[in-house]
Formats: structure tokens, C-alpha cells, sequence
């Protein structure tokens, strides 16, 4: 039987950040207020050791700041806290996340000497503009220069990019896939833009200089990107921010926050097949589409929408959703009378 995967957080907000970015609060973000020290390591290994089965493979994963721009005393710290756990084989290895300028030969020595086997960039953009007016203070030549290092040095490469944020277009987040793409990333992940409150873009938007990205704003452009990945066979690791209490209870106070975000995604890439499918369909006619069973609550849509938007755009009687026996993510015509 396979050795089942636990990811284990430690969250280090703001740690080894030069500067904020206008987006950011990971306090707020992450639900951690206090940075992360060597009790909290071992608390944290102990803790998931404790409540996984044994056998598992558990991965140290150090989140919510620029690992490698941490002070050199504090990142020892915390990776002598976790030697002993590696040694003993209670975890397997680290992943950690950092900003693409805070990467070079030495540092990657040093992740691989303490046990890292993953390494979680933020690009967020491949602009430079939009970079700029994020106030991420890097380039995406630095994207581009640490994505090959990290590469070469044989570690496991991780890309971040955003969605919606200040001078951005859904083209710009398409040619920022695009050259993620061709960095060939083992994985990305998509934070469409949230207002989270105590950022200076939230202070932006309350003064009418930011369009908010919202909800459905993200759907629309995280529909063409996730087709672009799933093309490209590079797999979406998250689509949206980790919900919690705080943001959910009003942290994030506007922008593209839903606790299913990605579940909309999928089920928007659902109805666009299906309009391309039915398209010239006489009007008045009832259809039965068969989808995947994995497949049926994202063809159905939230509440029924994309039920609902076929009948109406498509001027159908009746539109109903069956299993079938075809691939996820594909569409067949079972009925059309």
C-alpha cells in the first residue's frame, strides 16, 4: 500500500520580507499572528506525528513569508529544529516558499544540505509593470533566473502567480501562464486578488484607485489559465486563498474570496464546452449532456447556473445532466429531441 502524504504548516508571516506588498497582510492572511520559532517547529512535527497513522509521509512546509530572506541565525533555527525529525525519519523532507530574488547558489546549497526538497517561488506576475505597481520589489527576469537555478540544482519547482492585481488585464495574467509554462513548473498555484483589510490595497480600493477583481472576474480569466496548465500538463496545486475564520468573518472585505473558488472554475470550463458543444442547437429542444460522475455537480453549476445559462442563451425546454461513461472533463450528447 502507498505511504499516504501529510503536509505539515509552519507558518512565518512577513519573515525575510524586504518590503510589503501592496496586496499583503499574511498575518491576516494565514490566521498567524506570531512568527514561527524552534518550539513551533517541533510542536507542529510532534503534533501531526501524533494524529497521522504511521507510515506516512510527512513534508515540513514553512509558509506566509520569504523563507531565504530570513536572517541567517533564524533560518537555522528552524531547520535544526527539524533535523532530528528528519533524521529519525519522522518527516521525510521540507518545502518552503520565497521570493525569486532571495535565491542563489549558496542559498540552494544550504536549503539541500537541511533536507529541502521543495521550493514555492512567488512570481505573481510576469510583468514588469504590474510587479511595479504591486510593489513586489523583484522583476520577472528574477522569476525567470530562480526558476532555472532551483531547477538545476535538482529541487522540486513550485510557481505562484496572482490574478487581478493593480495594472493587470486578463490578457496580462494569460502571457504570465504563458512564460510560467515555459519554465516548466512540477506545479502552480492561482491567488486571484483579494482585498484583505490593513493592506495598502485596500486602501487603494477605499479610495476609488483600484478596480476590485472580483469573484466572477476571476472565474472568467482562471478558466482560460487553468486550461492553459491542464494543456501543458503542469497541475494547480490551489485556486484561491486557504479559507479561514478571519478572512471568512470579514478580513477580506472585497476582490475574488470564495471558499470553492476553484470548484467555479472547473465548472465554468464545464458550461464553456458545453456551449461550444450544443452550439447551433434548434431552439426549443430538450437535451440530456453526459459528463463524468465526477463531473456532475460542475456541469449542474452552483444553484443550477449552468443549467439555467444553457436554457436561456441556447433557448433550450429542458436541459438535464446524466453520467456517462466518458473521460473527466468531457461532454457527451446523450438526448437532443
Amino acid at each position: 500500500m502507498k505511504a499516504k502524504n501529510s503536509i505539515i504548516p509552519v507558518f512565518v508571516p512577513h519573515l525575510g520580507c524586504p518590503n510589503d506588498c501592496v496586496f499583503c497582510n499574511q498575518r491576516r492572511i494565514s490566521g498567524h499572528m506570531l512568527p514561527a520559532g524552534a518550539e513551533t517547529v517541533r510542536n507542529a512535527i510532534e503534533n501531526a506525528a501524533a494524529l497521522t497513522p504511521p507510515g506516512t509521509k510527512r513534508q515540513l512546509a514553512f509558509y506566509g513569508g520569504s523563507f531565504t530572506a530570513i536572517p541567517d541565525g533564524q533560518q537555522l533555527e528552524l531547520f535544526e529544529a527539524a533535523r532530528p525529525y528528519l533524521e529519525d525519519g519522522t518527516i521525510s523532507s521540507i518545502r518552503l516558499s520565497t521570493r525569486p530574488d532571495a535565491i542563489d547558489g549558496a542559498v540552494l546549497a544550504r536549503l539541500k544540505k537541511y533536507g529541502v526538497t521543495t521550493v514555492e517561488l512567488g512570481a505573481q506576475s510576469m510583468c514588469d509593470k504590474v510587479l511595479e505597481l504591486s510593489g513586489r520589489g523583484h522583476t520577472a527576469s528574477d522569476v525567470e533566473n530562480a526558476s532555472r537555478l532551483i531547477k538545476a540544482a535538482g529541487f522540486e519547482l513550485i510557481l505562484q502567480m496572482m490574478t487581478g492585481l493593480p495594472g493587470d488585464t486578463d490578457e496580462g495574467s494569460i502571457e504570465t501562464a504563458r512564460r510560467i509554462i515555459a519554465l516548466r513548473p512540477d506545479g502552480v498555484r492561482i491567488y486571484p486578488t483579494v482585498i484583505v483589510r490593513d493592506t495598502a490595497l485596500y486602501d487603494l480600493w477605499k479610495a476609488g484607485n483600484y478596480a476590485e477583481h472580483t469573484v466572477d472576474d476571476a472565474v472568467r480569466v482562471c478558466a482560460k489559465l487553468t486550461a492553459m496548465f491542464d494543456e501543458a500538463h503542469i497541475p494547480i496545486i490551489r485556486m484561491g486563498l486557504n479559507p479561514t475564520e478571519d478572512l471568512s468573518g470579514g478580513d477580506a472585505a472585497g476582490g475574488a474570496y470564495h471558499p470553492a473558488l476553484g470548484e467555479l472554475v472547473r465548472s465554468r470550463m464545464m458550461l464553456d464546452k458545453a456551449r461550444q458543444l450544443l452550439e447551433g442547437t434548434p431552439h426549443g429542444s430538450s437535451v440530456i449532456l453526459g459528463v463524468n460522475s465526477s463531473d456532475v455537480s460542475k456541469m449542474t453549476g452552483q444553484h443550477r447556473c449552468n443549467i439555467n445559462t444553457l436554457k436561456t442563451e441556447l433557448r433550450l425546454r429542458s436541459v438535464k445532466i446524466r453520467e456517462a461513461d466518458v473521460k473527466s472533463g468531457e461532454i457527451a450528447i446523450l438526448s437532443l429531441d
